[in-house]
């Protein structure tokens, strides 16, 4: 079965808040089976709902709105939805009395615009939003149904969780979707797929390859849209045979972000990690602890962004930084080896770089990185030259800091790491 997803607001479109709430619809409709087949960004525009609703019953079973059903004059799903379904707003008591136990929770008295969240379309099919006063509400168009819910995130998840997901799986049989991604790092997007060419020529029609470049690695996503246990079979031959192809840059078939992978490695190898960061300001220590758990493998981060920062907290020696300065092998690995000892812990990471726009020099130009990794038995350093733009300079640093550390780590792994 296929959907498509709407979501609604002028604050999306003139870029004031980021559609987070589609992105995480479509990896929750692909659990259960569901294609999305488009997603649509419109504003708080009658036409263009209209149209939307439209278009996408034409190639979907089911159609997913977020936003426009708040208290206000600018909130006018719910009248479009009247206009298009041929019908008036009525009060649905089930809504009030979850209305009124909210705000009730608060101290709040139901005024005239709150009573509004209570009225829904005279067809539709509510759905009570236990975590917000805005109901959810179902509508059919012959076989097809279209589900609307407010645009705040979390209400987004409890009325898909709990309310729309359940009524769903209960009413249709739904297909089995499979995505299997490959984490791949030292090889850009171009040269990857000019190496596994003949290994994706070779995959059956059922399976299809994707390429998904991030700053300093490129994903591999094998999807099948009817799964079975024969095709898992092969996908997992498959990517066996992928491994033999490219050894030294195959990372991981979990479908892992970077500092998951980091956790994962550290927690199977009991061992703990520290970061010492300079250009990066904080960027490589925020992602680890991003990560549920990392309180188990990571102790700790020193942000020293200048020199007295690098030798009184990490102890770099003042001779060193001013014979080969901070952008240096020397001080990243006495960074490294500092907080290491510092933290007490079994690996560090450390960055020291010129991040941009300024700074640059011409031995040492903007985009210049030196990382460092202390372990128990080393520490060594490398050199990248990155990119002129500081926010790309970062996120590739910290990509590169992670992967850097992988690589280490999947040294100590006792069996291939999957």
């Amino acid at each position: 079965m296929r959907a498509s997803i709407i979501a609604i607001g002028d604050e999306i479109l003139i870029g004031q808040i980021v559609d987070t709430n589609s992105v995480w619809l479509s990896k929750e409709l692909n659990k259960v089976g569901i294609i999305v087949n488009e997603i649509r960004l419109i504003g708080d525009d009658k036409e263009q709902i209209i149209s939307a609703i439209n278009d996408l019953f034409i190639i979907s079973d089911f159609i997913f709105i977020t936003g426009g059903l708040g208290p206000t004059n600018d909130d006018i799903t719910k009248n479009v939805l009247c206009e298009l379904f041929d019908c008036g707003l009525v009060l649905s008591t089930d809504a009030l009395q979850n209305l009124e136990r909210l705000l009730g929770m608060r101290g709040i008295e139901i005024n005239e615009q709150n009573y509004s969240q209570a009225m829904v379309p005279e067809k539709s099919q509510v759905f009570v939003n236990k975590v917000g006063t805005a109901c959810g509400m179902m509508l059919r168009r012959g076989e097809k149904l279209l589900f609307s819910m407010p645009g705040v995130p979390f209400e987004v998840k409890y009325l898909t969780e709990f309310e729309f997901m359940p009524y769903i799986k209960q009413t249709y049989k739904l297909g089995n979707i499979l995505h299997k991604t490959i984490l791949t790092s030292g090889l850009p997007e171009a040269v990857l797929a000019e190496k596994i060419a003949d290994w994706e020529n070779s995959l059956p029609k059922e399976i299809k390859l994707a390429f998904l470049p991030t700053p300093g690695f490129v994903r591999l996503r094998m999807s099948i849209y009817d799964s079975n246990d024969d095709l898992l079979a092969l996908v997992n031959k498959k990517i066996e045979e992928l491994k033999s192809i490219i050894p030294k840059y195959f990372k991981s078939s979990d479908d892992l972000h970077l500092e998951e992978l980091v956790g994962d490695l550290l927690t199977k190898l009991g061992k703990t990690l520290s970061t010492a960061e300079s250009c990066t300001g904080g960027k490589i220590a925020s992602m680890i602890v991003a990560n549920a758990g990392s309180s188990a493998y990571y102790k700790g981060s020193v942000v020293a962004y200048d020199y007295e920062a690098k030798m009184n907290v990490l102890k770099v020696e003042k001779q060193i930084i001013e014979k080969y300065g901070a952008v240096s092998s020397q001080v990243v690995e006495e960074m490294a080896q500092g907080v290491r000892k510092l933290m007490k812990t079994d690996y560090a990471i450390s960055v020291s770089g010129i991040a941009g726009p300024a700074g640059g020099t011409p031995d040492k130009p903007v985009g210049t990185v030196w990382i460092g990794i202390a372990t128990p038995e080393k520490t060594f350093s490398k050199n990248f030259l990155f990119f002129y733009n500081r926010k790309i300079n970062i996120i590739r640093t910290t990509n590169t800091a992670l992967l850097m550390l992988i690589d280490e780590l999947l040294l100590k792994m006792p069996v291939t790491f999957k």
